[in-house]
């Protein structure tokens, strides 16, 4: 009887252990606007930007989910952010060494690409323009493809980061600074 008790009570045990291991084993959702890493590499200096990706989805994205001439969190989700590890010239303008959030102004023809110093922001509910540290216009041009997922990347010098979505892009020059 003792015996019995014994091999219910390991098979019960056995029976919740391969469950919960199956259950962990479930696969994750994939999000929306998955998270997206660019970076470059100049001499010393490494850049690199974190930035949630969301998917234009037969919307209209610039003038429509993106609204011109307001402030836009270049991505989904959290503020995107900009790691440099030597102060760099962006768009001919000095930016110091440092962690960034990054935004945007986007308008018909160009964009204001904001450096900005408060981290940890959700979106751009809470931009305040008095903590801008770099302000940065580059104009805009039509690509020849359309980019489903919003992008940023650097060109293979690393000497240009590009941001492109829909059919608009925006290049705007980078160079370590001596």
């Amino acid at each position: 009887m003792k015996l019995n008790s014994l091999y219910i009570a390991l098979a019960f045990t056995l029976c919740c252990f391969l469950n919960q291991t199956v259950l962990a084993q479930k696969a994750l959702e994939p999000k929306p606007s998955p998270m997206s890493v660019a970076a470059m590499k100049q001499g010393d200096a490494y850049v690199k930007v974190v930035y949630s990706s969301p998917h234009k989805r037969d919307r209209k994205v610039f003038g429509g989910l993106v609204p011109y001439g307001e402030v836009w969190r270049l991505g989904a989700n959290e503020a995107t952010e900009i790691t440099l590890t030597e102060d760099l010239s962006i768009g001919g303008q000095n930016l110091e060494a440092g962690t960034y959030s990054m935004y945007a102004i986007p308008e018909d023809g160009k964009w204001t690409v904001i450096f900005n110093n408060a981290l940890g922001e959700w979106g751009h509910y809470n931009y305040d323009d008095k903590k801008d540290a770099l302000r940065v216009e580059a104009p805009t041009s039509k690509t020849e493809e359309t980019y489903e997922p919003f992008t940023i990347m650097f060109n293979e010098a690393g000497t240009e980061m590009i941001m492109a979505w829909e059919d608009t892009k925006v290049v705007v020059p980078v160079s370590v600074t001596a």
